[in-house]
């Protein structure tokens, strides 16, 4: 009975001591925290909704940098009448009711900058209200030069695209049609010719690269889990067709679930094909295997006999080295591989093959 209060009181004490502790805790997360943002490269902004309209109750650097306002000069005041446009007051106004509604906004904006209007993703993320207020933050990450060059790629790629395809399909044209007018056709004219034909479908095939990249570029659904061994027993079984001279072969298990789109097509249709007319061979041979690499990976592996890809452009396509005027990769089939396999959420890596040529090896997530 005697050692109760002594008990007693170091429990007392002890409990201060944890209160103490988690205090502490607290303001180090806290503190932690208010570095973070200072220092993100996202111009972030704490309001307050006073009667709908946001008003500054603190920035972080970032947002002094890029909307060329210090603190002192927006804390207190209304932070759409320092960055939205009046022709845009509206937009912003029913952002903010949404955010006045315990709405989280994610939306494209333009707003005034120091260096003029620019585009940004804008996020309003209100905090639950107290005492009748609604606070909550705004973060502003800037898209101008990523959305800009978008564009410029966009309008770029369709031109070329269309003037690359329907060139390349009027010189092979003319280029018939011209020999069939030349009475006395030499070996010479004939080999000239040929070459004019190889580099028109050439070129053909550069347009129709440039379509299947586009369209790994503006899809959207990165989809769900699939069997890939139909997909490449009907791309070996195309292959055959049309290359029939070619040794096709295959080592496929009987299924193979990967997390993948049909996208996957694309880059092995492109190996395939690339393999048999870059081979000077008469019968090329060219297969695909699978194998299961570490746990939650599977390798599709398209192998040929043929001449082995420069390691210089090699080391291009999987990063290792830059591009240079004097050192580049001379086609975008690769490319349209790699991005393909980087879209699927894998790597594309190179090897030599048991054939004695290139073995090229597309590593995505399994499904099984």
């Amino acid at each position: 009975m005697d050692n109760k209060p002594v008990v007693f009181g170091r429990m007392r004490n002890e409990s201060r001591d944890e209160r103490t502790e988690k205090r502490a805790a607290k303001r180090g997360a806290e503190n932690r925290w208010e570095h973070l943002v200072e220092h993100i490269h996202d111009a972030v902004v704490e309001f307050e909704l006073l009667d709908g309209e946001p008003v500054v109750r603190d920035v972080n650097r970032a947002f002094v940098d890029c909307f060329g306002y210090e603190r002192a000069a927006v804390v207190g005041g209304s932070l759409n009448e320092h960055i939205v446009p009046e022709w845009l007051a509206d937009e912003a106004s029913a952002l903010d009711e949404q955010t006045d509604d315990g709405e989280i906004n994610y939306r494209r904006v333009r707003r005034q900058t120091a260096d003029g209007l620019r585009e940004f993703l804008y996020r309003g993320i209100p905090i639950p209200p107290e005492e009748g207020r609604t606070d909550g933050f705004a973060v502003y990450t800037d898209l101008t030069d990523i959305t800009r060059q978008e564009r410029r790629l966009d309008v770029l790629n369709r031109v070329l695209r269309h003037n690359l395809r329907n060139r390349a399909t009027t010189i092979a044209g003319n280029t018939s049609r011209l020999l069939a007018e030349v009475d006395d056709r030499t070996e010479e004219s004939a080999r000239a010719a040929a070459t004019v034909e190889r580099e028109a479908e050439a070129l053909r095939k550069l347009a129709e690269e440039a379509t299947r990249i586009r369209h790994l570029t503006e899809a959207r659904d990165v989809g769900g889990s699939m069997d890939c061994v139909p997909l490449l027993r009907d791309c070996l079984a195309d292959c055959r067709r049309s290359h029939p001279g070619a040794d096709v072969r295959e080592e496929l298990p009987a299924s193979a679930d990967v997390r993948a789109t049909q996208d996957l097509r694309i880059a092995v249709e492109s190996l395939l094909e690339n393999a048999v007319e870059h081979n000077p061979a008469p019968d090329p041979i060219v297969g695909v295997r699978i194998e299961r690499a570490a746990d939650g990976w599977i390798d599709v592996c398209v192998e040929d006999d043929g001449p082995a890809i420069p390691a210089s452009q090699r080391r291009i396509v999987t990063g290792e080295a830059d591009i240079t005027p004097l050192r580049h990769s001379k086609g975008i089939g690769l490319w349209l591989v790699k991005w393909t396999a980087e879209r699927l959420g894998g790597e594309l890596s190179f090897e030599s093959s048991a054939y004695g040529g290139n073995s090229v090896r597309i590593r995505i997530p399994s499904a099984e």
